[in-house]
């Protein structure tokens, strides 16, 4: 009998072809879950990534994440930051993929928006925690720490500048990193041993980054230099090779050939009709004299004249748009998306911001926000306050 050959699978292939629901389902969508520094809750992670298959599960995740911005419309305790800190935790346990379809920029944008001119949390830890991750989320973040450094917000903390020059580090900005975190050292931002070990770890990273610049640097003169040694011992071996050879012709060439004879012109035949009938021509019309200046010039007798006085003649009849009306006015076209911010408003009568736009955005206005927000993370912040 012949032997079978029993084909093994591995756990992960065996639990896939099984299709059995066991809790786990943070298995199967592992890679498109966005890592947080504090951790996950499990079962809120399998309920969120069960949403990519269960539309009833994701509206549930919508109708929540609409009750919490509705709780920050109607909080009325002491500490206004406290629901909106709420609301961003959640939204990046129940998005895990934390995608533009979440809302959670625009809630980073608000939530920065709401409280940047209160003197009450601009040493705030949590406020400063949220610009940070806002950051995070922006194409370029420089704008951010900027108006952060204008407005004295986060300054007593040593995750502003340590945030402040990784983004540096990460742009080739070594000097500008360093004073940074010279200048967070000298305001004894606290912790400072944190501050002291990133500036330690910084170090460290750039004289490696110099040492291996040097050694790249050393690399390329010592092949330029072998380079240019062999060029010039090639060079001179063929301008010796060329000068023997020359010689040699020379020697070798008999006197009859070296007297050669003087090179014949060529003459084509159909020049001399060409001559003649040119002269023939110009028989007819002899030039007696030049002229005066007057009709030597008179390319430039024609007097210059209005263009608007002249009118284009147009054929009676219909026009190509079909409207015969004259005085038709001009319908200009308003985005529905600034109709409805200039109605609604975007600061409530007590200055705070109102988290009304994010609740009446379907995905793709949230999306198409999110995108515009990532370019320019301080679009819909006043003139007054940008950083010049």
């Amino acid at each position: 009998m012949e032997d079978v050959e029993v084909q093994v699978l591995d756990p992960e292939t065996e639990f896939l072809a099984s299709k059995r629901e066991t809790g786990n389902e943070w298995e199967l969508f592992k890679e498109n879950v966005r890592p947080l520094k504090r951790g996950r809750n499990v079962s809120v992670l399998n309920d969120a990534l069960k949403a990519h298959t269960q539309n009833q599960l994701k509206k549930s995740l919508l109708e929540e994440r609409r009750r919490l911005i509705e709780a920050i419309d109607e909080y009325q305790g002491d500490d206004p930051l406290h629901p909106w800190i709420q609301c961003v935790k959640w939204i990046q346990e129940a998005f895990p993929s934390a995608g533009d379809s979440s809302g959670l920029v625009l809630i980073y944008e608000q939530c920065v928006r709401t409280f940047w001119h209160s003197d009450r949390y601009k040493d705030d830890f949590r406020y400063l925690k949220v610009w940070l991750e806002y950051a995070d989320n922006c194409i370029d973040a420089q704008i951010i720490y900027t108006f952060l450094d204008a407005n004295d917000i986060g300054k007593t903390h040593a995750a502003y500048y340590i945030a402040y020059a990784l983004h540096l580090e990460s742009k080739s900005k070594m000097k500008a990193a360093n004073e940074i975190l010279n200048l967070g050292i000298s305001r004894s931002a606290q912790p400072i041993e944190k501050l002291r070990d990133a500036y330690k770890k910084f170090l460290l990273r750039s004289m490696k980054m110099q040492n291996a610049n040097n050694n790249e640097d050393s690399m390329e003169n010592n092949n330029a230099s072998v380079r240019s040694f062999g060029t010039v011992l090639a060079g001179e071996e063929n301008r010796r090779q060329t000068t023997e050879n020359s010689n040699l012709a020379k020697k070798l060439l008999k006197p009859e050939q070296v007297q050669r004879a003087p090179l014949s012109v060529y003459n084509d035949r159909n020049v001399d009709t060409i001559g003649q009938n040119s002269k023939l021509k110009t028989n007819f019309n002899p030039w007696q004299t030049l002229g005066t200046r007057a009709e030597r010039n008179k390319e430039n007798n024609s007097i210059p004249a209005k263009w608007t006085s002249y009118k284009v003649p147009q054929r009676p009849g219909p026009r190509a748009g079909g409207s015969t009306t004259q005085g038709a006015c001009i319908q200009v076209f308003v985005d529905e998306e600034c109709s409805e911010r200039s109605k609604t408003g975007t600061e409530t009568e007590s200055g705070r911001t109102s988290s009304l736009q994010l609740r009446e955005m379907d995905g793709k206005n949230i999306k198409k926000e999110t995108e515009l927000l990532r370019e320019n993370p301080l679009r819909n912040f006043p003139s007054k306050s940008l950083p010049r």
